[in-house]
């Protein structure tokens, strides 16, 4: 499942790219593109790829309302035995997959990519600043919310469907914050979390503003510090 946002500059390599990966695979798949209110060509060229892929799909979403509102739609209409996000820009490559779906079949119900992994491999590195400001929030989330996991935002992680569908029913958050909120959720059902190394590659583009999204994604921790096990727990 990828969301996108306005991804007319790469969509089409990623979907070649994923179709190229998948297709290669010994086991059955389905790639749906969540379109979160996207106003440029995006929409289109994902139709377009669709008529001669049949395993790729556009699922529009209307308004724009957040990266969280779309990862949650996509979870929750996904119907394989696992079920993985990425980023558009694919900045984790999708051979990575090969280190997380075996973690989720082999006793993991969530395998994570983690950037700050001594075995990870940053092969272009964020700009300073924002690599330093990532450090600084995965060390708050530790200390206040999710302790031992050390990346929550890398945009590549694995489910099962089980997992997808008892935490993002769950899940209420729209933005940027919804990878620790459902991370936190998964904690308070007790669900496994294995965290795992990639490959990595910084790409220009990124959607997350890093001031007024980091400053928010602050906040949204509080909040649901504040809100405790029990109200994180309950449905949407």
């Amino acid at each position: 499942m990828v969301p996108a946002y306005n991804e007319e500059l790469r969509i089409q390599r990623t979907l070649e790219r994923l179709a190229e990966y998948y297709d290669a695979q010994d086991y059955d798949y389905d790639v749906a593109v969540i379109s979160d209110g996207s106003t440029d060509r995006t929409n289109a060229i994902v139709d377009e790829f669709a008529k001669t892929h049949s395993k790729f799909s556009l699922v529009r979403s209307e308004p724009n309302q957040g990266k969280g509102a779309v990862v949650r739609l996509g979870m929750l209409q996904a119907t394989g035995d696992y079920v993985l996000f990425c980023d558009a820009d694919l900045a984790t490559p999708q051979e990575e997959t090969e280190k997380l779906l075996p973690r989720v079949q082999n006793g993991a119900d969530i395998a994570i990519g983690s950037r700050p992994l001594r075995e990870s491999s940053l092969e272009i590195r964020q700009p300073w600043y924002r690599e330093m400001l990532g450090r600084t929030f995965n060390g708050v989330v530790q200390m206040l919310a999710i302790k031992g996991i050390a990346d929550t935002q890398c945009g590549f992680k694995v489910f099962t469907r089980e997992a997808a569908q008892e935490v993002f029913k769950r899940c209420k958050l729209n933005g940027f914050s919804f990878d620790l909120e459902a991370l936190m959720i998964a904690r308070d059902l007790g669900y496994k979390i294995e965290e795992i190394p990639i490959r990595w590659m910084h790409q220009e583009g990124s959607k997350v503003r890093v001031l007024r999204d980091g400053t928010r994604m602050v906040l949204d921790l509080v909040k649901l510090r504040l809100k405790g096990k029990r109200a994180r727990l309950e449905p949407r």
